[in-house]
């Protein structure tokens, strides 16, 4: 292959890799905005509408090893491209039977199939782009963080031109574009080659005391970035603002975390230390909860803000972590897909556990007093990766 055609080929790649991060999360995300909308309309607890959230970021935590099981079975380009179809079809279903059951089940398979690409997509960075590994991880989340913003702001508008189970499953057509593109990617050579013999050679990261404080971290951030794209809304209408105001507050949030992903790549390339940014995001964070807590109804408005800037900087370094710490595409999958599947499995506990709460106690101060803890935990685990080996 010429260099012109190894530059086109990768070209595509990154752009492949943008359009399957974009299938990542308005499944997921677009939720949020209908949350009250899906809870009255099939006579719901609050605990149980958040189910739809909790349950796919727990199966992206129990899943997350198989994609070890993908790679070497499969290649990670019929991987992905069975389980971007996967997404596809199950965000489509939620329109053909619009019922708790189905709505469950979908979460429940997405949140699979979101699992396994994670890990997959990670070891393809690192083997395809391994000095460019932040600038493609920047990519990557940009990906995700751009289909959650278009989730909450988008989702509200659709089902004001339809309904509820339309404007859900209309999320289904970006995996058809995902899988287009992906399928004209050239993949070199068959990533089950890459292995470092049969995986018995490979680092396990599960008798390493830094993948374990990776794999909390993780937990930390994903649990406040999923407590916020799922309660941020009911949070802001509980004070007062109408549905469609409140989902703009959403809408602005991803917006800013958004930036923030394009951001942080760029700004580590001139200030390279992960607990610099790590301690600012954090302390921006706590402001931001702090202006929802004891705040008028207009400064949620700059809340939002704050908690964008705090989740775009935190998951991007989140994910280069097992990068940082590994020079192997074997190794990277490995280690990504035990930091994942501790990470989102602790982390989906929080928005269940918070709208157990909101039902019991009728508040959300005691689910805003839970996010401060979430940070200052991050900031213990901050501390422990700062660590020299």
């Amino acid at each position: 292959m010429s260099l012109h055609s190894k530059k086109s080929a990768l070209g595509l790649m990154v752009v492949a890799i943008f359009f399957i991060s974009l299938n990542l999360r308005p499944a997921i995300s677009s939720i949020g905005p209908l949350l009250e909308t899906i809870r009255s309309d099939l006579n719901l607890s609050n605990s149980e509408v958040s189910l739809l959230t909790s349950v796919p970021v727990l199966c992206m935590g129990l899943f997350a090893p198989f994609a070890v099981w993908f790679n070497r079975r499969f290649g990670i380009k019929t991987s992905i491209t069975l389980l971007l179809s996967a997404i596809g079809l199950f965000t489509f279903f939620r329109m053909l039977v619009p019922s708790f059951a189905m709505l469950f089940f979908s979460s429940l398979f997405i949140g699979i199939a979101i699992a396994i690409i994670g890990p997959l997509v990670s070891a393809m960075i690192k083997r395809n782009f391994p000095t460019r590994t932040p600038a493609l991880i920047g990519v990557y989340s940009f990906g995700m963080g751009l289909g959650a913003t278009f989730a909450a702001g988008l989702t509200g508008l659709f089902y004001t031109l339809s309904n509820w189970p339309l404007a859900l499953a209309s999320w289904s057509l970006l995996s058809i574009i995902g899988i287009v593109l992906w399928l004209r990617v050239e993949h070199p050579k068959d990533p089950v080659q890459e292995r470092t013999g049969e995986g018995d050679t490979a680092k396990s990261p599960w008798k390493n005391k830094r993948a374990w404080y990776m794999m909390l971290f993780f937990a930390l951030q994903s649990a406040l970035f999923f407590s916020m794209i799922t309660w941020l809304a009911p949070i802001a209408i509980d004070k007062g603002m109408s549905v469609l105001t409140a989902g703009a507050v959403l809408t602005l949030m991803s917006t800013v975390q958004l930036i923030a992903n394009i951001a942080i790549p760029i700004l580590l390339g001139k200030y390279p230390s992960r607990f610099l940014w790590i301690n600012v995001s954090l302390v921006i964070g706590t402001a931001g909860i702090l202006l929802i807590q004891f705040g008028s109804l207009a400064l949620i408005w700059p809340a939002a803000v704050l908690l964008g800037l705090t989740l775009g900087t935190l998951f991007p370094i989140a994910l280069l972590m097992p990068l940082d710490e590994n020079t192997t595409a074997e190794d990277v999958n490995s280690w990504t897909a035990m930091i994942q599947m501790g990470g989102y499995s602790l982390s989906a506990i929080m928005p269940f556990a918070i709208g157990l709460l909101y039902d019991r106690y009728a508040t959300h101060t005691i689910s805003l007093v839970m996010c401060l803890m979430l940070i200052a935990m991050m900031v213990l685990f901050a501390f422990l990766l700062n660590k020299k080996h």
